[in-house]
This record gives C-alpha cells, sequence and structure tokens, in this order.
C-alpha cells in the first residue's frame, strides 16, 4: 500500500519559515519524480516545486528564491523548505509521486497558514 504522509505545516507569521516533510511508504522512492502542490480556497491545485530522480529541480515563478524542494533517497522523504512566507502561500500543501503520466500517488494534504 502506498502512502504519502505530509507534516510541518502550521500558523506562522509573514517573513517566517516552515519546512513541509513527506514521508513516502510502499513505492521504491528513488525511482519516482515528487513533487509539491498547492491548493488555495477557491483556486485550482498548482506547482510548487518538482524535483525528478535525478536530482534536477524546477519551481514555481512565485516561490523561486524563496522556497527549496530536495529529497533523501535513503530516508524516502521530500522535503520543502519555505522562507519568506508571504500571506498569500497561504494553501493546503500537497505531496506528489510520478512516473510521469503513467501513475502518480498523493498524500492528503497539510495546511500552511502565513499570517499578516
Amino acid at each position: 500500500q502506498v502512502q504519502l504522509v505530509e507534516s510541518g505545516g502550521g500558523l506562522v507569521q509573514a517573513g517566517g519559515s516552515l519546512r513541509l516533510s513527506c514521508a513516502a511508504s510502499g513505492i521504491i522512492f528513488s525511482m519516482f519524480a515528487m513533487g509539491w502542490y498547492r491548493q488555495a480556497p477557491g483556486k485550482q491545485r498548482e506547482l510548487v516545486a518538482r524535483i525528478i530522480s535525478g536530482g534536477s529541480t524546477n519551481y514555481a515563478d512565485s516561490v523561486k528564491g524563496r522556497f527549496t524542494i530536495s529529497r533523501d533517497n535513503a530516508k524516502n522523504t521530500l522535503y520543502l523548505q519555505m522562507n519568506s512566507l508571504k500571506p498569500e502561500d497561504t494553501a493546503v500543501y500537497y505531496c506528489k509521486a510520478d512516473l510521469g503520466r503513467t501513475l502518480e500517488y498523493w498524500g492528503q494534504g497539510s495546511q500552511v497558514t502565513v499570517s499578516s
């Protein structure tokens, strides 16, 4: 059974930092591309950052220079370090594992709230 379990969300003031973690089980973690997505109330889910098995990364323009995605294949864990948080970063953050378009798994989400 595949499980992706996010943790590390919470309430933080603008300008603060949080680190999200996503612990994966039931997959060969190192083979999967991993990503963080977010969905704010009334908005569509959007890509925040993605890291492929080889380590290359890409980011949404809105988070470049503030967020850093990383992975620890030995621990089957994905991370998102979020610095200089803004109220517009408030959303539910989801972890996704995928093998391109053929297979994907989602976590249950973690709420991040940034107060002004």
